[in-house]
């Protein structure tokens, strides 16, 4: 499990990070295993690049794809309120739940 990834959502703060080549500063709402069994974090993302315009800004992000995750992933001062509209606790695409808002 990534401390840093359980930090940010317990404290509402953004996370910062390379993914797929691009840098991307997010909201991170849900952290768990896939049902790929892949560690993810569902996340909306407030910056960076890598989205299209008609996308949602809502991610199912897998952390094998945040490049160099120990040097890239960042946790940022900056605080989020509340869980984004349409966020609902118990992710149906994770299968294990470490943290979650």
């Amino acid at each position: 499990m990534n401390q840093t990834i359980i930090k940010a959502i317990k404290e509402k703060r953004c996370l910062s990070f390379m993914y797929d080549n691009h840098p991307r500063v997010v909201e991170p709402h849900c952290y768990g295993i896939t049902r790929k069994e892949k560690e993810a974090i569902r996340c909306y993302q407030i910056r960076g690049t890598g989205k299209r315009p008609n996308e949602s800004p809502c991610h199912l992000m897998t952390l094998d794809k945040i490049m160099s995750l120990q040097l890239s992933l960042q946790l940022l001062e900056e605080t989020f309120d509340k869980p984004r509209h349409g966020y609902s606790k118990g992710d149906e695409h994770m299968i294990r739940i470490f943290c979650e808002l």
